[in-house]
């Protein structure tokens, strides 16, 4: 039988039948096999490597994440290589993802792993949730593609599909009435598989349909990054890295900018880590003065 849409009202039906499940998985699984989207991580099963993507794609665009990947797996390759690493380098090769907060999580979780656990990324869901940056969905995002545990979990394009299939016409649907159906049709014996299949789906539907995931009760419309404060952010962590030793007054008339708004910028970049000030100039953590 060929799947057909299921109304779903958490007061009056939240139990699919057997048939439904079967039906469901068959379009989901169908689409997947017939269009695959290849991608470097779903070519590893290493879960420092799987750790690392499920991070960078976070608020990011998966193409700028396929460029990236393999250069800051060849740069950082084991999480020893990038725990040991200076924030400078790692910053450096991480310079084109933006949200520059996840490359000092990332590094900070590895240090977690060397000292917590010789360097292997924990299985179990509980754990990893224990290390910095890693929340609800990425720890059992790792879990299922890393170890084939199977957790449901949400993420933008699974809601997608849940929402285009099963919440016709409805508006503001929480992901807690969402996550029971998410639970009930999932592939218990390949969540990997199956939870990349619900990710194609949803990305095609994306493309075909007015985007169904702005009927979520979670969806926020993202602000542009060009001329934003966090474009400015990266701007000058940019040039801080490109020279070092730069003083704040030379980076104003670099990047002409207001001072105060540069001065704001500096303090928090400075309180977060990223930079620090020794006399007059600005540097990256772990990097040496420019001669």
């Amino acid at each position: 039988m060929s799947f057909q849409s299921v109304p779903a009202n958490p007061d009056q039906r939240n139990v699919l039948t057997a048939e439904e499940i079967g039906s469901f998985r068959e379009l989901i699984y169908g689409h997947h096999r017939s269009h695959p989207r290849p991608m470097p991580w779903r070519e590893t099963d290493d879960p420092y490597a799987i750790l690392v993507s499920e991070i960078m794609l976070q608020q990011t665009q998966v193409e700028r994440v396929r460029k990236k990947y393999v250069e800051f797996l060849d740069a950082f390759p084991t999480p020893a290589a990038l725990a040991a690493a200076s924030l400078a380098e790692v910053l450096r090769v991480w310079q084109g993802l933006g949200y520059n907060r996840r490359a000092i999580a990332l590094q900070r979780c590895c240090t977690a792993i060397m000292t917590r656990f010789n360097g292997k990324v924990p299985g179990e869901i509980e754990t990893l949730e224990t290390l910095p940056g890693i929340g609800f969905y990425t720890a059992r995002a790792v879990a299922a593609f890393a170890f084939c545990i199977a957790a449901p979990l949400i993420e933008t394009n699974i809601r997608t599909v849940f929402l285009h299939l099963f919440f016709a016409g409805r508006e503001q649907v929480a992901d807690r009435d969402i996550m029971p159906l998410v639970s009930a049709t999932l592939d218990r014996s390949n969540p990997r598989e199956w939870y990349y299949a619900l990710m194609d789906y949803g990305v095609m539907l994306k493309q075909a349909h007015p985007n169904p995931g702005r009927r979520s009760a979670h969806h926020i419309r993202q602000s542009p990054f060009k001329g934003s404060n966090r474009e400015l952010r990266s701007r000058i962590l940019g040039a801080v890295l490109a020279e070092s030793g730069l003083s704040a007054s030379q980076l104003k008339s670099c990047l002409e900018v207001e001072a105060e708004l540069l001065e704001k910028n500096l303090c928090d970049l400075q309180r977060e880590g990223f930079l620090i000030r020794v006399g007059s100039t600005l540097m990256v953590a772990g990097q040496s003065s420019s001669p």
